[in-house]
């Protein structure tokens, strides 16, 4: 009598077994839709950069990271996928009152295409490729020192919007946000680089450094806060400083960025707070999402006073 039982509990887990197999056999595969992926989105005031990671969380559901046109990284909590067709929802990130941004897409060959609904009512057409790798090979060697500013005027900077008043003005050497409205962007475009400058804010200011004008390093008066992401020094949504080393407002401060490829270090006040970190995307208020190109330098002036001195780049040839 035991052994029957037994034999037929053994025949029963088989079964089972193999029906679970077979279950997940014909589970839909996401491997296609893993990875980062750079968007275009057609806006209402012309195309802007967006971005996407989709991971695994456990062996059933899709998570992810979410970058719109501004802001920061924000979580997917959930990917909903038939093989083709996918659709998350990420809340406002400022306005409570505001809808839901919806994203939904389908593969497209090798990339991705879909509509985003931003929250104001508004379905806006988009297409992503595949973000690159962006690894380097080679030893790398430092070029010459390219100093940005020529202390007189705006010579090899162009503000990112001509129809906003431009408030940027050079004075006794010093760059000078003296009007926030716009940003402040290189006429030059740079791949590997080492960057060294200086800074100032009054208090409560706000600021950021965009690398080949897509991934922001902050700068914000954060003296004495816990770091932060989104405070100074952070790659804005993505990467933590490893701690706060800002001075006070009103104090010139000094910060060292080396980027190559997508591998990022960086030196506030001589405090190396991020070390050969990657940058996984591109930050809200990015120029464009090629990232396999080249970009320029962007200096973040529409949000608040800031003042800039000694800009020194210098290129990392491979």
């Amino acid at each position: 009598m035991f052994k029957m039982a037994w034999i037929c509990c053994c025949v029963s887990l088989a079964v089972s077994s193999s029906a679970i197999a077979q279950e997940r056999s014909t589970e839909l595969d996401p491997k296609p839709l893993l990875g980062r992926w750079n968007l275009t989105v057609a806006g209402p005031d012309g195309p802007y950069p967006s971005w996407i990671e989709v991971r695994r969380s456990g062996y059933r559901t899709l998570v992810g990271s979410y970058v719109g046109q501004f802001g920061s990284a924000r979580p997917i909590a959930e990917i909903k996928f038939d093989g083709t067709d996918f659709r998350f929802e990420v809340p406002p990130q400022w306005e409570p009152s505001r809808a839901n941004v919806i994203v939904e897409g389908r593969l497209d060959g090798s990339g991705l295409q879909g509509v985003v609904t931003d929250g104001k009512g508004g379905a806006l057409p988009w297409t992503a490729q595949r973000a690159p790798s962006l690894e380097r090979t080679g030893a790398p060697a430092l070029g010459e020192r390219i100093n940005l500013l020529n202390g007189q005027d705006l010579g090899g900077w162009h503000v990112q919007h001509p129809q906003v008043n431009n408030g940027w003005q050079m004075r006794d050497g010093v760059l000078v946000n003296a009007e926030p409205g716009n940003n402040l962007v290189t006429d030059a475009k740079f791949s590997d680089f080492e960057l060294s400058l200086e800074f100032r804010y009054p208090k409560g200011s706000n600021s950021g450094i965009y690398l080949r004008g897509r991934y922001e390093v902050q700068i914000e008066d954060n003296h004495g806060q816990e770091a932060d992401s989104h405070h100074i020094g952070g790659v804005y949504g993505h990467l933590t400083p490893s701690l706060n080393a800002a001075k006070p407002a009103a104090e010139w401060q000094q910060i060292k960025i080396r980027l190559i490829g997508r591998v990022v270090s960086v030196e506030l006040n001589g405090e190396r707070i991020i070390d050969r970190q990657t940058i996984p995307g591109v930050t809200g208020g990015a120029l464009d999402s090629d990232e396999g190109t080249p970009g320029p330098l962007m200096l973040q002036g529409d949000h608040g006073p800031v003042e800039f001195r000694n800009i020194v780049l210098t290129p990392i040839n491979f």
